[in-house]
């Protein structure tokens, strides 16, 4: 049976509906530095922006690129690699053969590759410009041309592959006009910012857009920690800069994401906190000193965390090996301990360690804050400087002693282990130094195999402790069993290095409870 409201009652309760309160609604937040237009700023900022013009040899050019031998010589990837390519095509001199060479003409010279960038200039009285180390790599002779269009010769001081940055001095006498660093970690996201250079070889070209997002990580190196933005950057706006609304430079244009070749909206710079400590090594010495800890990190995952008890969930950069002889190991940080703070900076995650140690002065002595045993422990650790080959660094392992021969099965555990034994060396192509309890076999769909364990990887540590043979980690497993733990954390060593492994020993359906 259906029931109808009278008219007069349907629209009291319509009005009533109306001006009751609809419960919390999102606040309007009015919009706050949004200019009508940047036309200011960019006036104020034109003049300290250049863009670079690096000269190749041709040598140099022809042996990295015989595909095309009269483009510059640009590393895969960066934004000149395609444009200058087909620019220099449609665009080579008579002689050269291609288009514009006039029947009958003998064949003229190679002529000097040529490759274009963008920059700034940091330090008026010292004549310092700041761009990206990609622009000016395998360069024979660098210019800068100003906003006025006028051409000036410069040298490159520094360059710092690794963040992509490098400092050039201007060789002038002639006053010129500069910007300062900002602090990028106030440029949050929603945020106006001004992107200045010379995209195409376009100029003086100026973009605005937004900060899209902060520590962007794109897979360039250990120290990503981009911020990203929409404003448009295109092939040539590299080693250009990116301003805050009070004409700060906030980041270093440096890197765009596009399948087309040309901006949709993704581009990425260099935060500026990064950039200034480096800019300042370069100018002063030429080369950048990073710190160095001497530590194999890795990921702390959930179960791992819960594997070691760590409260707060996955957090901070789990050691995986502290290279015997490196800082780390002679200031106390042992194997398995989780790195949580460095120099009184949380470590929210694994990647954030490689930035905060490599920004820290060699020589400080830096507080670090482990997880181990179950409670925070902090130590001292001082810092030294990061080994020009990383080879050198690498540890070198103990003698072991010679295990016994029997080979045992892990139940439960879907693996087989027995020691290492010259055989077994040989077979696996250990090192003479390896020790540990080397797994012989591994059950398909079990839970090693899970886990990606392989015969030939090694098993060093059980719980953070040393094992030498297949008895000594079969007691450790039922030691655990015994606690009611559900796994075991595995300290592996394989082709690819060493790294932690939790290995479940006991099925959630099986779990007693006390």
């Amino acid at each position: 049976m259906r029931f109808r409201l009278p008219i007069s009652t349907t629209l009291a309760l319509i009005a009533a509906l109306a001006a009751a309160p609809m419960g919390p609604a999102l606040a309007q937040t009015p919009m706050r530095d949004a200019p009508t237009s940047f036309r200011p700023l960019a006036q104020q900022l034109l003049p300290a922006v250049v863009s670079v013009q690096v000269s190749t040899a041709p040598t140099a050019r022809n042996a990295a690129r015989p595909d095309a031998p009269d483009a510059p010589q640009a590393p895969p990837g960066s934004p000149f690699e395609e444009f200058f390519r087909d620019f220099l095509e449609r665009n080579r001199p008579p002689g050269q053969g291609g288009p514009g060479q006039r029947p009958g003409q003998p064949p003229q010279q190679q002529r000097r590759g040529t490759s274009l960038g963008s920059g700034f200039i940091i330090d008026a009285a010292e004549k310092l410009v700041v761009t990206n180390n990609h622009v000016v790599e395998g360069g024979t002779d660098i210019n800068v041309v100003l906003n006025d269009n006028t051409t000036l010769p410069a040298e490159l001081v520094g360059t710092d592959p690794r963040t992509d940055i490098a400092v050039l001095r201007i060789k002038t006498d002639r006053q010129l006009t500069s910007v300062d660093f900002g602090n990028s970690d106030d440029a949050q996201v929603g945020d106006w910012v001004l992107a200045i250079g010379n995209p195409f070889g376009l100029a003086s070209s100026v973009s605005a857009g937004i900060v899209s997002a902060r520590s962007r990580d794109i897979r360039q190196g250990l120290y990503d920690d981009f911020i990203q933005t929409d404003a448009a950057i295109n092939r040539g706006n590299s080693g250009g800069p990116l301003f805050d609304m009070a004409g700060k430079v906030v980041g270093i244009n440096t890197a765009i994401y596009s399948p087309s070749g040309g901006s949709i909206g993704i581009g990425f710079a260099i935060p500026s906190n990064l950039a200034r400590g480096i800019v300042a090594q370069l100018r002063d010495g030429g080369r950048v000193r990073r710190g160095w800890l001497g530590v194999n990190i890795q990921q702390v995952t959930d179960e791992i965390a819960e594997s070691l008890g760590l409260r707060g969930g996955s957090r901070g950069a789990l050691v995986a090996r502290a290279q015997e002889d490196g800082p780390a190991a002679k200031g106390g940080i042992r194997n398995g301990d989780v790195i949580l703070r460095f120099n009184n900076q949380d470590v929210r995650e694994m990647r954030n360690l490689p930035r905060i140690v490599a920004e820290t002065r060699v020589g400080t002595e830096a507080p670090v804050t482990v997880w181990r045993d179950g409670k925070e422990e902090t130590l001292n650790v001082t810092i030294a400087e990061l080994p020009a080959d990383q080879a050198e660094a690498q540890a070198r392992g103990a003698t072991p002693a010679q295990p016994r021969s029997q080979v045992v099965e892990l139940q439960g555990l879907g693996l087989k282990v027995g020691p290492i034994t010259p055989e077994a060396r040989e077979r696996f192509s250990l090192r003479p130094e390896q020790r540990g309890v080397l797994i012989t076999d591994v059950e398909q769909g079990g839970n090693a195999a899970e886990r990606d364990l392989r015969p030939g990887d090694v098993i060093v540590e059980v719980q953070q402790e040393r094992v030498n043979t297949p008895q000594e980690l079969q007691t450790r497993i039922e030691a655990l069993r015994r606690q009611n733990r559900a796994s075991a954390l595995l300290l592996i060593e394989g082709a690819q290095g060493q790294r932690f492994v939790p290995l479940r020993i006991r099925e959630e359906g099986n779990q007693r409870r006390n």
